[in-house]
């Protein structure tokens, strides 16, 4: 084989290669990744959007992603060192019960008030695997949803 026909034989058989490169890149890259985009809008908007969570129409933070409360009248989310990362939305019911006595400090409403706020809020696991939590925004939520007169500076 001459320097020519292998030139020409590489030639040849390149264009196939990045013809199929260029359609793999504009399906996988961009068609795929619009279609999904556009079924979640139209499906699941909430969910796709990030399942913003909204008080009296002002957007408030995310039921996906932890929010940073650090007032005592707040739960708080767990501190880094427990959790695998510092995003981690949700606490464990014993995290909770455990924030009861400063809260019912910092607010006056009663331990068993805020007990009950916290059992009404629990989230399952799946069967019998992990152990039952609750998501601080929105024990939060209930907090200032049940006792306005106490979280008045809070929309």
């Amino acid at each position: 084989m001459t320097t020519e026909q292998k030139e020409k034989w590489n030639l040849k058989n390149l264009r196939p290669i990045i013809g199929l490169a260029l359609v793999s890149l504009l399906i996988c890259g961009l068609l795929f990744p619009l279609l999904i985009t556009g079924i979640g809008q139209v499906f699941f908007p909430y969910q796709a959007n990030g399942e913003i969570v909204q008080l009296k129409g002002q957007a408030i933070g995310s039921n996906l992603i932890a929010q940073n409360f650090t007032l005592p009248i707040f739960f708080h989310t767990r501190d880094q060192s427990q959790t695998a990362s510092d995003v981690d939305p949700d606490i464990t019911l014993q995290d909770a019960y455990s924030q009861i006595p400063s809260i019912s400090n910092a607010t006056g409403i009663a331990a068993d008030s805020l007990t009950n706020i916290v059992n009404q809020n629990q989230e399952g696991t799946l069967w019998i695997f992990g152990n039952p939590y609750v998501n601080v925004l929105q024990i939060n939520l209930a907090l200032i949803r049940t006792y306005p007169s106490i979280y008045t500076s809070f929309p």
